[in-house]
């Protein structure tokens, strides 16, 4: 039988229970056929079960559904659900949206994005706090599939500029080992009236917090552990794809 080799890319929690490494299947092997074979890898692993329910999958940094086929050499990406962007700062289309590990000048990109015609700026700004479902918290470490979560923070940032007719957003996230106080995430919205601004900054974090490969890592004072996240839309969860094909064979 032909084989074939993908490269396995697991995330967040999933690092834990799989090595990012070549993986053999047979030629024409589709994302199903892989999520089984991940399945079968995990059996016995009870912490896992329901994540493995909720994983997305990416080919090549691009969301993928169960029948896309794989070809020699494929990147795939085991996305657990996220939590919530390194590369240099991209303006195009009245956006930037950048993932670092550094500070995150909260105050300078504010100033940078308003502009004269602008009559309303609505700013999110998420903080690491010192406690998390009543445990302490000393410091948190956020990750990403950077190549994947770039992509995602410009399309949202050129989404909200087209569904809410804001005029500018800036959206950073910041990576890497973060302690109480500091900035995780930026998101600044323009606009030449409030409504449009706020709409557009909410559907943001919420939207980025579902969708963007980042994942979370809390450090309490009595141990660590992987942020649960919220679920993937449905429409990404790999799983979903595959009941609904066998209920309509």
């Amino acid at each position: 039988m032909k084989k074939m080799r993908v490269n396995l890319l697991p995330f967040g929690v999933l690092k834990d229970y799989i090595s990012a490494a070549p993986l053999e299947l047979p030629a024409e092997s589709s994302v199903a056929d892989l999520l089984a074979v991940i399945g079968e890898r995990l059996r016995g692993q009870p912490s896992t079960a329901a994540l493995i329910s909720r994983l997305a999958v990416s080919v090549n940094a691009e969301y993928a559904l169960p029948g896309q086929l794989l070809s020699e050499g494929d990147e795939v990406g085991l996305l657990p659900p996220v939590s919530g962007g390194v590369g240099s700062p991209m303006l195009a289309n009245a956006k930037v949206t950048y993932l670092t590990r550094d500070e995150i000048p909260a105050a300078r990109l504010i100033a940078e994005t308003k502009q004269p015609s602008d009559g309303a700026v609505v700013v999110f700004e998420g903080i690491v706090r010192d406690n998390s479902r009543g445990r302490g918290t000393l410091h948190l470490d956020y990750e990403a599939y950077e190549e994947m979560a770039s992509k995602q923070i410009a399309a949202l940032a050129g989404q909200a500029i087209e569904q809410f007719g804001v005029r500018a957003v800036t959206l950073v996230h910041r990576l890497g080992r973060l302690q109480i106080g500091e900035t995780s995430v930026l998101i600044v919205v323009t606009s030449a009236h409030r409504g449009a601004a706020f709409d557009a900054c909410r559907w943001l974090i919420d939207t980025l917090k579902k969708t963007v490969p980042i994942w979370k890592k809390e450090t309490f004072v009595d141990g660590v552990q992987w942020a649960d996240g919220e679920p993937f839309p449905a429409e990404l969860v790999a799983e979903s794809h595959v009941e609904a094909a066998e209920a309509a064979s």
